[in-house]
């Protein structure tokens, strides 16, 4: 074998400490890019997880404003229905007691109104216009309930649609 001269390993051990440099180098520059790249993405991440938070907050903020307007929507459906109801169970009342009458104008000019009806005397004085006559109360007691039942249909309606107003809000 041949002895290898010195200078052939003197440059072959500078160029290895050359490419070791340099890829310590490369090694310092990439760990260094890749930090940056962990600290932007881990930025990014952060700042995404903040934006969903205020949208969830947001979100739940709408909800509970919702779930206020229907609640005060609700309560006055409620009083209007109770309120309905018990000038409705006043009025029964009053019809039941003879305290209130209920009367009916008749239409003079009818020719199929053969039987005469008379007026009554004591339906004479508060109520202008033609000749009138007083229901039975049995019959103005099913007058009321059908007008009870009415109301409480419209005042169901009203609060159907006061729901839906709300939701589109």
């Amino acid at each position: 074998m041949m002895p290898l001269p010195w200078k052939l390993i003197g440059g072959l051990a500078l160029a290895l400490a050359i490419a070791a440099g340099a890829w310590q180098v490369q090694d310092w520059r990439y760990g260094k890019q890749l930090a940056e790249q962990a600290r932007l993405q881990g930025d990014t991440l952060n700042e995404l997880t903040l934006a969903a938070a205020t949208q969830q907050r947001n979100e739940q903020d709408k909800r509970l404003a919702l779930e206020q307007r229907l609640s005060a929507s609700d309560q006055t459906h409620h009083k209007e229905l109770t309120d309905a109801q018990t000038n409705q169970a006043r009025l029964r009342d009053r019809l039941a007691t003879s305290d209130l009458r209920l009367s009916v104008l008749l239409d003079a000019a009818d020719p199929a109104g053969g039987c005469s009806v008379p007026a009554g005397a004591e339906a004479v004085g508060v109520v202008h216009g033609g000749a009138r006559a007083r229901l039975d109360p049995a019959h103005a007691q099913r007058v009321i309930a059908i007008t009870d039942a009415g109301d409480q249909g419209l005042i169901a309606l009203q609060a159907c649609q006061a729901y839906v107003r709300a939701l589109v809000r």
